[in-house]
């Protein structure tokens, strides 16, 4: 009975004309992270979300070029004409200089309109156009101050857990330190300095942001200091040492790859916290001022016109909208990176 179905078997794999030669592949640990990552409807819904703000914020000045970052709508200005009348009394000359007061084309808070798309703000501004460029800043400087963070963070947690010792001592200490200062304080006293420089307000925020690259890299350290220690014991590292590799070799070539899946979604969750953070700065009238944009400064003019707050939505609800997007598309990133480089998932 075995022989006759095995028989069968044969002929059936000969008629249905398989080769023999095939062989069965298996997938790549990259192909089956991006598979899973693309499985999930949150993480496409984040990536979508995310390329749609670069793709907006970059992309669209180049294609709506009607007003500029900076360019004020002045035919809503007033319009002032002085007269000045000289006559004598009794020897005592006089002069009379009246003011008047004419009304142009009213385009301050405009409404939205086929000339201004979402209007314009208390200023006269394209609030259309302020978001882009707004968008820009925040992109840029999130992005700018994570890549700092984490090479920071990976160049001292890395040492920090590969020799331990005093060594690891000293950098955990300076973290504690660190952890320890008071943000917002110190960022409105480096305010104040750079104020009193005359720096150019719209390169203020990167100075800013330099401040929370310092005292932000110890969570990645003490991130990459935890992996390495229980990684320096793998077997794959006391091979590395009977090959007698470098001490550099050894940390940034073998212990920091295994590290990099969870610095990866570390990064995809800290952009999302700094674009926050940067919204804040700005709100409090610490980071980008006037008159160029950021999606802060759009919404810190609420703060002292409740006229603004109530009756005009399309000032500052936008850029409110454009950030909810950024976070909460950064989050849905992370989480999918997190699920897809999770060893321990099914395939």
């Amino acid at each position: 009975m075995e022989e006759i179905t095995k028989n069968e078997v044969v002929e059936e794999t000969q008629d249905s004309e398989v080769p023999h030669d095939k062989t069965v592949r298996l997938m790549s640990p990259t192909r089956m992270v991006v598979r899973r990552f693309f499985r999930s409807k949150l993480s496409i819904v984040g990536l979508i979300m995310v390329v749609g703000l670069f793709v907006f914020s970059f992309l669209g000045p180049l294609v709506y070029t009607e007003w500029g970052e900076i360019e004020l709508d002045e035919s809503g200005k007033t319009e002032y004409s002085i007269s000045e009348t000289t006559y004598t009394v009794d020897g005592v000359e006089y002069t009379i200089r009246q003011t008047t007061e004419k009304s142009l084309k009213d385009n301050f808070l405009a409404p939205p309109s086929s000339e201004h798309i979402l209007g314009t703000d208390n200023e006269g501004y394209d609030i259309f156009v302020r978001l882009m460029y707004g968008g820009r800043i925040s992109l840029i400087v999130s992005f700018i101050a994570v890549f700092l963070i984490t090479i920071l963070g990976v160049i001292l947690g890395g040492i920090s857990g590969y020799f331990g010792g005093a060594i690891d001592n000293i950098i955990m200490r300076l973290c504690d330190i660190l952890i320890c200062l008071p943000g917002i304080p110190i960022l409105l006293i480096i305010s104040t300095i750079l104020d009193a420089s005359g720096i150019d307000a719209k390169y203020r925020i990167y100075l800013l942001m330099i401040y929370l690259t310092f005292i932000s890299w110890p969570g990645t350290a003490r991130l990459v200091r935890g992996q390495i220690l229980s990684l320096r014991e793998q077997e794959y590292m006391v091979a590395a040492e009977a090959m007698g590799f470098s001490t550099s070799r050894k940390i940034f070539k073998h212990l920091v790859p295994n590290v990099m899946p969870q610095l990866i979604v570390q990064m995809s969750l800290s952009l999302g916290s700094m674009i926050l953070y940067e919204a804040t700065l700005s709100y409090l009238n610490l980071g980008v001022k006037a008159p160029y944009a950021a999606w802060g400064t759009m919404i810190n003019i609420i703060s002292t016109n409740q006229n603004i707050l109530q009756n005009h939505l399309n000032v500052w609800v936008p850029a409110g909208i454009c950030i909810v997007i950024a976070v909460l598309g950064f989050n849905f990133i992370g989480d999918g990176l997190r699920d897809a480089l999770d060893p321990k998932a099914r395939r």
